[in-house]
C-alpha cells in the first residue's frame, strides 16, 4: 500500500467520524431543545389523552403529538403538521386567542376524507396547543338530519296542497253535490295518506335515532306473518291479488312483536299494491343454518337493477307517480332495513323488471315452536 494510499484512508475515517459525531450532536441538540420547550412531564400528561394534543411550534412543526394525533392524520411522527392545523395556530398567534375549525383530513391509502375539529390555544410566542378531534359522524349526522327535515317539508307539501286545492273547490262549488262527493272521498284519501306519512315520519326518526328494541322476547315469527296476512286481506282483495302465507317451519326468534309486524306488513302491502290484478304474492318461511328466513315474492312490476341499490333510502321512489297513486311513502323499505337492523339480521332484494320481486328477511332462530 502506498502512502497516498494510506493517508487517503485515514483520512476518510477520520471524515466519517467527524461527521458521525457532528449527527448525534445535532440529533442530541434537537431533543435537548424540544426537552426545554416541552417538559417530561407535560409530554406524559398530552400522552394520555383521548383526543388527539400537539404542541405546535412557531417553524409550522410539532415540538411534541400524541399517538390520537398521528392517528387522526393531522401530524406525523417527524413533526410534520397538517397545513390546516398550522394554518389555524397562526391565526391564533394573530389574534392572540383561542381558535377552533374544522379540516379535512384524507387518510388512508385510500384516501377518504374525515372531518376533525381543532381548537388551538396560545400558550406563549414560541408554542400553542391544538387538541384535534374527529368530527365525521356528528357531520354526517347533521347533514342526513338537513336532508331529512328538507325531504320531509316536500313530501308533506304535496297532500297539504292537494286537501287545501279540494277544499276550496268544494267551498266555491257548495251546490254541486256530485262533486263535493267526489271530492270528499279524494280528502279522505289524501287525508290517509298524510296520516301515514306523519306515522311513518315518527317512526323512522326512532329507528335511526339509535333507540335499541329494548321491549325484546322470544316470538313467533309464523304468528307474525299470520297476523300481517289476516290484516292485509282487505287490501288484496280490493286488487285482487291471492295472498298466500307459506309457513314451512315455526323458528323462534328474539324482537319486539310490534315492530316485526310493521316491517313485515310494509313489505308485504307494497307487493300487492305494486301486483297486477289476479296476481300472487308469497310469504314463505323457513329454516336455513340456524337462520329463520322470511320472504316476501310478489309477481309484479319489478325494479330496475340501479334502483335496487336506494330502495331502503328514506323517501326514494322507483316510480314517484305510481307511488303516491298507491299512497306509498317512500319510508316503507326504509323502516324495513332499519326494524331488521335493530334486530340483528338483515333484508335484501332480488328483483327483474316485468317478472317480479323477492325481499328477504334473515334473522336468528333459536329453537322451534312447541
Amino acid at each position: 500500500m502506498t502512502t497516498e494510499t494510506w493517508l487517503a484512508l485515514v483520512a476518510g475515517a477520520l471524515l466519517g467520524a467527524g461527521f458521525l459525531a457532528f449527527t448525534r450532536w445535532r440529533a442530541e441538540r434537537k431533543k435537548a431543545q424540544a426537552n426545554t420547550l416541552v417538559p417530561h412531564r407535560t409530554r406524559e400528561v398530552l400522552a394520555a389523552l383521548h383526543s388527539g394534543a400537539i404542541l405546535v411550534r412557531r417553524d409550522r412543526r410539532a415540538a411534541f403529538s400524541n399517538t390520537p394525533a398521528s392517528a387522526l392524520g393531522v401530524t406525523r411522527p417527524d413533526g410534520a403538521l397538517h397545513p390546516g392545523v398550522a394554518d389555524l395556530a397562526e391565526i391564533a398567534w394573530a389574534a392572540d386567542a383561542e381558535r377552533e375549525d374544522d379540516i379535512v383530513v384524507s387518510r388512508g391509502v385510500l384516501g377518504v376524507d374525515s372531518v376533525v375539529h381543532v381548537r388551538v390555544t396560545p400558550l406563549s410566542d414560541d408554542l400553542a396547543l391544538a387538541v384535534a378531534n374527529d368530527d365525521t359522524e356528528r357531520h354526517a349526522a347533521e347533514l342526513t338530519r338537513r336532508e331529512f327535515a328538507v325531504n320531509v317539508s316536500h313530501e308533506l307539501k304535496t297532500p297539504v296542497g292537494a286537501l287545501s286545492l279540494l277544499a276550496e273547490t268544494i267551498e266555491d262549488n257548495p251546490d254541486d253535490s256530485e262533486m263535493v262527493r267526489s271530492f270528499a272521498k279524494k280528502i279522505r284519501k289524501e287525508s290517509r295518506r298524510l296520516t301515514k306519512l306523519i306515522q311513518e315520519i315518527i317512526e323512522i326518526s326512532r329507528l335511526q335515532g339509535g333507540e335499541s328494541v329494548v321491549d325484546h322476547h322470544e316470538l313467533s315469527l309464523a304468528a307474525v306473518i299470520e297476523e300481517v296476512c289476516e290484516g292485509a286481506e282487505m287490501h288484496a282483495e280490493s286488487k285482487h291479488v291471492h295472498l298466500v302465507a307459506d309457513i314451512r317451519t315455526r323458528p323462534l326468534v328474539m324482537g319486539d312483536h310490534d315492530l316485526l309486524v310493521m316491517a313485515v306488513r310494509n313489505l308485504v302491502d307494497n307487493a300487492i299494491s305494486y301486483s297486477d290484478d289476479s296476481a300472487n304474492v308469497t310469504v314463505s318461511l323457513e329454516t336455513e343454518a340456524g337462520a329463520a328466513v322470511l320472504k316476501v315474492i310478489d309477481a309484479g312490476i319489478g325494479i330496475e337493477r340501479a334502483d335496487q341499490e336506494r330502495i331502503f333510502e328514506r323517501f326514494y321512489r322507483v316510480d314517484a307517480a305510481r307511488s303516491r297513486s298507491t299512497g306509498g311513502t317512500g319510508l316503507g323499505l326504509s323502516i324495513v332495513k332499519h326494524v331488521i337492523l335493530q334486530h340483528s339480521g338483515t333484508v335484501d332484494v332480488w328483483s327483474k323488471p316485468g317478472v317480479g320481486s323477492t325481499f328477504t328477511i334473515r334473522l336468528t332462530a333459536h329453537q322451534e315452536e312447541q
